[in-house]
């Protein structure tokens, strides 16, 4: 591939964690007018719907359901737990937690790949962590939301490398998206109404919100990161996915009418030098 192709590919990386990272006021704001189970369901049976015309062209549409299916587990675990979360905490202790889940890509690289971190990576990993904390100005206080937000960081390192392990080669990204869509949503539609919750939302807003989140959160970004993540390493596509909470703390800035501060923004830089230094770091060692 080209080197313009790369930064293509890294650009299309960096979108996806903006627009993951334009989603955390959204949802918090909305979740008084619907379930988190329903929230995350209907995003991406929504998600699943739009892809389905592409998907019966196909010869074999029921191709990769497997490994739709183990993606489909850890996004569950991702996002119920995430919006959940953020029932009992603040906007930016889950900003922080979720952003901290690099520091759990150092045992999946272990786990898939037999691969150990550099000192570059590690380097890389210290220097977004800090970074982190000055975007969202670390912990305030801890309760079940940030437990709950942290299942999700545990989460959400698993899928960028059990992604990496699926889209290796020809997959077929269409088919990947799609049983992974469908998958998540229909069993978090199933866990809610099995749980006596309503599936419904109360208000037309957070309807629009959840139309928002299956169209460019979830359809364009997860499809964007599949096809980047044929060809960008998982390390890096973890440290540009930690630029999520500096998005979101930019979209609280602006759209949010938080206060600006300077150590959010050298937080951001931050986490950006982080990313320069980890796409540079070396070479991973194989045990």
């Amino acid at each position: 591939m080209s080197r313009f192709g790369f930064l293509l590919l890294h650009a299309g990386l960096v979108y996806s964690a903006l627009v993951w990272g334009a989603t955390f006021f959204m949802v918090k704001d909305v979740l008084a007018g619907v379930h988190p189970g329903a929230l995350v369901g209907w995003r991406f049976l929504l998600a699943a719907a739009f892809l389905l015309p592409l998907v019966v062209r196909k010869s074999k549409p029921l191709r990769l359901l497997k490994e739709g299916a183990v993606l489909a587990g850890l996004l569950m675990a991702l996002y119920v737990a995430q919006t959940a979360g953020l029932l009992y905490t603040t906007a930016s202790n889950s900003g922080f937690i979720t952003g901290g889940f690099i520091l759990f890509v150092p045992p999946f690289m272990y786990f898939y790949a037999r691969e150990t971190p550099r000192a570059g990576h590690w380097l890389s990993i210290l220097l977004a962590l800090a970074g982190l904390w000055l975007v969202t100005g670390g912990l305030s206080g801890i309760n079940r939301g940030d437990a709950l937000t942290l299942i999700a960081a545990c989460a959400y390192a698993a899928h960028v490398f059990a992604t990496d392990s699926c889209v290796r080669g020809e997959a077929d990204i269409v088919l990947l998206a799609f049983h992974q869509f469908w998958i998540t949503g229909a069993a978090c539609l199933a866990a809610t109404a099995a749980a006596g919750a309503p599936l419904g939302a109360a208000t037309a807003k957070a309807a629009w919100v959840i139309l928002f989140l299956a169209l460019v959160p979830t359809l364009s970004a997860f499809f964007i990161q599949m096809k980047a993540q044929k060809h960008v390493p998982p390390m890096t596509v973890s440290l540009i996915f930690s630029l999520e909470p500096v998005f979101a703390a930019i979209f609280a800035w602006t759209l949010g009418g938080e206060a600006f501060r300077g150590q959010g923004a050298l937080g951001g830089l931050l986490v950006a030098g982080a990313i320069a230094l980890g796409s540079r770091g070396g070479k991973t060692e194989t045990a």
